[in-house]
């Protein structure tokens, strides 16, 4: 055993099989981790859909609650971090929990989850650059043209260390927040026709029929605190940083979007929220806004609300690349990918892998440009909607089996009495995220606006359980065609070690 372990895993030799360690501090990775988040991506793209395709009136109390459900996620998922070091995260968290086939189910997951997520993100960018160049240069390009524009950019930031990524996040995502903070005080300052109200917090106001879709676009708003343990081996001190940044990410996002989306409805009004946003959708923060602060004010939080996404792409990159490098150093994936820059560190090969996905991607969807004729904007709309929904959705499975993985590991560890709360809170998660996955699926023909007996409405969902049967399907293969590599799933730089004691405890020749 000892030696077929040795062979699988002697190919992670060398330091190019290694993230730089040290690297990222904790304001740093706060940075990294909360710009996946795009503050004003949100508030102008997701809550207007889901106050007017999903008709939730109570989307702040979402925000609220689902806070609770991921601060409770965080209590096992930090404690796990203090254990494991790995940028696999989740699909490393689940194989030491739950063992080496979840965890190649979990990896595909991870890839099919993140992946279209960072798609999404590159359609609506273009979108939405392609009109500023419109309106103020006078320059028509197709959403595409800056869309793989970016899908460039991205992938030589990508290649280069994080340092300078976390420079370029922390001062975006700076000025996004202060702009949006001076919405929320704008529009509580001069509200709607019925004045400042905290009806959106009332739990009578969840009622609708797309309830299941609107928890899935609101944990999206989410996605990225979760990222701090992919950045562990990089992290200066990873058993106190992780941690910490992972209950500061939740709590920064719960509270700044629950107040966001209720000065939203505020300025709107409550009662108008619905139908305002059905009109004008992602205009109906900046007709807000101009409304109460002027039009240069307005362009220029228009400016910054592309160069947000920009900093989201990004951070979905870096992430999405470290996933694909520790799959390669485990053999879950091809060797080269699991390989590192000499100059920078960073996970190169899995950053050119990305950006080669990405570029496909785009391509496809551009290729569909103008149709149907109609609508123009079909392409980018369902690049964006469909991606987001379906990676969001991933996101939320892999939160739930890292809940029982978190159980697991610690009950097989004989820790269960003195981790007993940290248990009791992902058990309660796990339940609760099961609850929405269900929901989500359930209501997915409200987010695509299709009949409930429509194909598509199962199609899209199934492709997060294609992926778990795929990926379950490829662990029982490695399992018993390369068990070594089956057994090193989730160790990252714990296979180093287990290599040099084998070699340590091999008998030597004369």
């Amino acid at each position: 055993m000892t030696t077929g372990t040795t062979s699988e895993i002697s190919t992670f030799k060398g330091q190019d099989r290694r993230l730089r360690a040290d690297r990222i501090g904790l304001a740093g990775l706060l940075l990294s981790v909360v710009a996946a988040s795009a503050p004003l991506m949100v508030t102008a793209g997701v809550m207007p859909t889901t106050y007017g395709t999903m008709a939730i009136v109570g989307q702040p109390l979402l925000f609220v609650i689902l806070g609770v459900v991921l601060t409770l996620f965080s209590f096992g998922y930090a404690e796990m971090s203090r254990h494991v070091h790995n940028a696999g995260a989740f699909y490393a968290y689940i194989a030491r929990g739950l063992g080496g086939t979840a965890g190649a189910a979990a990896s595909v997951v991870a890839l099919v989850a993140y992946s279209p997520m960072q798609f999404g993100i590159y359609g609506i960018f273009g979108y939405e650059l392609s009109g500023l160049l419109d309106k103020h240069l006078g320059l028509a390009v197709a959403w595409w043209v800056p869309a793989l524009a970016a899908v460039l950019v991205v992938g030589v930031l990508g290649w280069l260390k994080i340092d300078l990524s976390a420079k370029v996040l922390g001062v975006l995502l700076l000025i996004e927040c202060v702009m949006v903070v001076v919405f929320d005080i704008a529009g509580v300052a001069d509200p709607g026709p019925q004045g400042v109200s905290f009806h959106a917090f009332d739990p009578a106001t969840l009622g609708g029929g797309g309830l299941g879709t609107a928890l899935c676009f609101t944990i999206a708003a989410f996605v990225g605190f979760e990222q701090a343990a992919v950045y562990a081996e990089e992290t200066s001190r990873p058993n106190v940083v992780v941690a910490r940044v992972t209950f500061l990410a939740v709590g920064f996002v719960a509270l700044f979007f629950a107040v966001s989306s209720w000065a939203l409805s505020v300025a709107a009004g409550p009662g108008s929220i619905v139908g305002l946003a059905q009109e004008q959708g992602p205009n109906l923060l900046f007709g807000l806004t101009e409304d109460r602060l002027g039009g240069t004010f307005t362009d220029v939080m228009h400016v910054f609300y592309v160069t947000g996404m920009f900093a989201a792409m990004l951070s979905f990159h870096n992430v999405v690349a470290r996933y694909a490098f520790a799959m390669g150093r485990e053999g879950l994936l091809p060797a080269a990918v699991g390989r590192t820059s000499r100059a920078s560190g960073a996970p190169a090969y899995g950053s050119l892998l990305q950006s080669a996905v990405s570029l496909i991607a785009v391509l496809l969807f551009a290729v569909t440009d103008g149709r149907p004729h109609d609508d123009p904007t079909a392409p980018v709309l369902r690049l964006f909607t469909w991606s987001g929904n379906v990676g969001a959705l991933g996101v939320i499975v892999l939160m739930a089996a890292a809940s029982a993985a978190v159980i697991a590991f610690f009950v097989r560890r004989g820790a269960a009495r003195t981790q007993a709360p940290r248990l009791i809170a992902s058990g309660v998660a796990g339940v609760a995220l099961v609850v929405i996955a269900v929901y989500a699926v359930k209501d997915f023909d409200v987010l695509l606006g299709a009949d409930p007996g429509s194909p598509l409405r199962w199609i899209l969902p199934g492709t997060i359980g294609a992926a778990v049967v795929a990926g379950i399907g490829y662990g029982i293969v490695l399992k018993y065609l390369r068990p070594g590599v089956h057994g090193s799933i989730g160790l990252g730089n714990e296979a180093f070690q287990l290599e040099k004691a084998a070699a340590a405890a091999a008998p030597r020749g004369d």
